[in-house]
């Protein structure tokens, strides 16, 4: 029973394996949207250097 279901599935894999695979590029290139957010990493830099800059100059304010 079981050398019956190694066989079979050795025939499987056998049969599997020589089907051809056809590999073909796109007709229309491939597009990535990434949707970063880099408001926040502004933002702090524009507050540091806000900050820098009134603790240089505080008769500003």
């Amino acid at each position: 029973m079981r050398a019956q279901m190694l066989s079979g599935l050795g025939a499987a894999i056998a049969v599997a394996g020589c089907i051809p695979v056809q590999i073909q590029a796109p007709d229309e290139p491939i597009e990535i949207n990434l949707n970063v957010n880099i408001r926040q990493e502004v933002i702090v830099r524009l507050e540091r250097d806000a900050e820098e800059l009134l603790q240089q100059n505080e008769d500003l304010f």
